[in-house]
């Protein structure tokens, strides 16, 4: 608050002020006012001077202590920044000691436990956990691996375990700690469409307001009734949209640390407002909607096989796997079946690496030659060296992929053994999710490669609206753009590099902080907590923001009305004594109407302050039912308020004898 406080002071540069018209206008009017006292001292002149320029520095205020939050937020990501050694590759497989700020892209790093990862980057060797508490603000370690959609690490965070080699991607000061640090103090922050839009009608209205208190004094004169220019200038300002004029700026950038308070980085405020509109909402399956680890968990053998046959056969194809699948495999043998042989490194083995071409793995050993892979690729090889389908095969794939699993067939030459079942979980809580997200109005599309019938499974089980299946990047740029041309705001949430070209198409494009470096920099937001349904949070508060904005502008329009009809009648009394019938608040005479209307009109400010900050509270209601409650409360209010606050000051400055 403190900082505040003087931000508010700072603010009055003219060169700042230009960028808000309308209270650029009121602080040359207090200049004007200030001038007229100087010149001709006097008690109501003094008095409405003071409340002018508490006037704008109120309304810098409020836009100084949106700003601190974000300043607040900036100086302690700085503290994580920690100047450490980075211990580069050399070619001949040795590390030399660099200064994090020589780093190049495409350098790799050697980080072991212990150490901090000295710019971003990807994992390209090895697994560890690392501690990225300083950014995301959760305690809980995370794993880091090569090979996969969770490769991504972000400098300044720690290695707890293990070693990893980090290919840096970044350059240095353009870290991903140096774009938080750069958005939350709010130097990339530019009005949105709807801002610039609110900013020219507000102008306007300002504009035309400005005409038609100037050609008062003519009017004036001729009726004899002259008035000087603090009454003038407080006249403006008491018509003019000051109270959304002040709090605009204040509302924007309140929005966009509500987000990361909820630990979304928004890389601009029309991300913020298109995420408040959004009709669609594009969820990639694993990772997303799924905890993205397929796992082996269960062996079903067919063609009379027993268990245990399936079993070894199914560690040894595994060998030379080394997936998360592959891995799985191997350990769920060796803890349901205790077979914890390897043969690998038997004389004249051989180990068949995975590819994308064959979609098996195996290995030949001993005379054997064993795959495993996809049901139709191994299908494909068994018939091609003479072997026969087992009859319960077909039905048994089908079964499994139906429930949302995925099969892997394993064979020995030319007899199939049997098949493996892959199960990817879907995450807790994601059916009430979705539910929360159908009653905001939004429909949501899972976007998986998987077959149809697995990915009919998972969006069953998931409670998606629908879904994509075997979708390949092409295709999801086609269906976002369909979605587009319909009319549609979609949103899409990703963590893939895969999903890249997707995220830079949508219209809100959420990426996971454990993605991919290429799905970070196509999305224009961050989650830092990898949470794929964060996106109903950043759309409550995206929704919010713009409740708050429209809230605050009928409540400020509102004002004007009443102040209009408060003070004018007031102010012109004495020469047309008609207008009597319009003074139905009976203000004392027009100083003490124009002393207590510009009372008001400052304190008004910081008293919506707290509102700004906050923001609305948002009900998930329709458009027609939202404009009734809105033009209720804060129109009637708008109304109300100023008659009760103006008629109370008029009172308090009569007595007081201020007038």
């Amino acid at each position: 608050m403190r900082r505040a406080v003087g931000e508010a002071f700072k603010k009055l540069d003219p060169r700042y002020m230009a960028g808000n018209p309308v209270m650029f206008v009121v602080e040359i009017g207090s200049l004007i006012t200030t001038v007229e006292f100087l010149a001709d001292p006097d008690v109501f002149a003094g008095l409405i001077t003071v409340w002018l320029w508490a006037t704008v520095l109120f309304a810098n205020f409020a836009e100084a202590v949106a700003e601190g939050r974000g300043k607040a937020q900036a100086d302690a990501l700085r503290q994580t920044r920690q100047q450490t050694v980075a211990y580069v590759l050399q070619a001949d497989g040795s590390t030399a000691e660099v200064a994090p700020t020589e780093l190049l892209v495409g350098d790799e790093c050697v980080v072991e436990a212990g150490q901090i990862i000295p710019g971003d980057g990807d994992v390209v060797d090895g697994i560890a956990t690392v501690d990225e508490s300083a950014i995301t603000g959760e305690s809980a370690p995370v794993i880091r691996e090569s090979g996969g959609d969770r490769s991504a690490v972000t400098g300044g965070t720690q290695v707890l375990s293990d070693r990893i080699v980090v290919k840096i991607t970044s350059k240095p000061g353009e870290t991903f700690i140096d774009r938080m640090i750069a958005l939350v103090e709010g130097a990339s922050r530019q009005k949105t469409p709807n801002e610039i839009a609110l900013d020219i009608l507000i102008s306007g209205l300002t504009l035309i307001l400005l005409v038609a208190v100037v050609t008062l004094q003519p009017m004036a004169i001729y009726s004899e009734a002259i008035q000087s220019p603090v009454v003038l200038v407080a006249l403006f300002v008491c018509l003019a949209p000051t109270t959304i004029g002040g709090l605009l700026s204040a509302i924007g950038i309140a929005g966009m640390d509500r987000l990361v308070q909820r630990n979304v980085l928004a890389m601009s405020g029309r991300a913020v407002e298109a995420a408040g509109d959004c009709s669609t909402l594009l969820l990639d399956k694993t990772g997303t909607i799924t905890y993205g680890n397929r796992m082996a968990d269960a062996l079903h053998p067919v063609g009379g096989v027993g268990d245990r046959e399936l079993a070894d056969a199914a560690l040894l194809a595994s060998l030379a796997d080394e997936t998360p699948e592959g891995r799985s495999v191997v350990d769920f043998v060796a803890s349901r079946y205790d077979i914890h042989q390897d043969r690998s490194s038997s004389p004249g083995a051989e180990l068949v690496q995975f590819s994308a071409l064959t979609r098996m793995s195996g290995i030949d050993v001993d005379g054997r030659r064993i795959r495993k892979g996809a049901a139709d690729s191994v299908r494909q090889w068994v018939e091609d060296l003479g072997g026969d389908i087992p009859r319960d095969l077909g039905p048994l794939v089908e079964e499994i992929a139906s429930s949302g699993g995925t099969p892997l067939v394993v064979a020995d030459g030319p007899q199939i053994l049997g098949v493996i079942h892959l199960k990817d979980t879907v995450k807790q809580g994601m059916a009430e999710r979705f539910e929360q997200l159908r009653e905001m109005g939004i429909r949501t599309v899972m976007i998986t490669g998987d077959n149809p019938l697995t990915a009919a499974a998972i969006a069953e089980e998931a409670g998606v609206d629908d879904f994509l299946a075997e979708a390949t990047p092409e295709e999801k740029l086609a269906l976002i753009r369909r979605e587009q041309r319909g009319g549609h705001m979609v949103a899409m949430t990703g963590d893939g590099t895969n999903d890249a070209p997707a995220l830079a198409q949508a219209d809100v494009g959420l990426a996971m902080n454990s993605g991919t470096q290429a799905a970070k920099e196509a999305g224009n937001m961050v989650d830092l907590d990898s949470n794929p349904t964060k996106l109903i949070e950043v759309v409550e508060v995206a929704k919010q923001l713009l409740i708050t904005r429209g809230s605050l502008t009928t409540f400020s329009i509102a004002n004007d009305v009443a102040k209009y009809f408060a003070i004018v009648p007031a102010m012109f009394l004495v020469v047309y004594p008609k207008l009597n019938a319009l003074n139905v608040m009976h203000l004392h005479n027009p100083h003490t109407a124009i002393l207590a209307a510009v009372i008001y009109n400052a304190l008004i400010i910081p008293m919506l302050i707290p509102l700004a900050l906050r923001g609305v509270k948002f009900r998930p209601l329709d458009g027609a039912a939202m404009l009734r409650h809105n033009s209720l409360v804060y129109g009637a209010g708008g109304l109300i308020a100023p008659f009760v606050f103006i008629k109370l000051m008029d009172v308090i400055v009569t007595t007081l004898g201020l007038h």
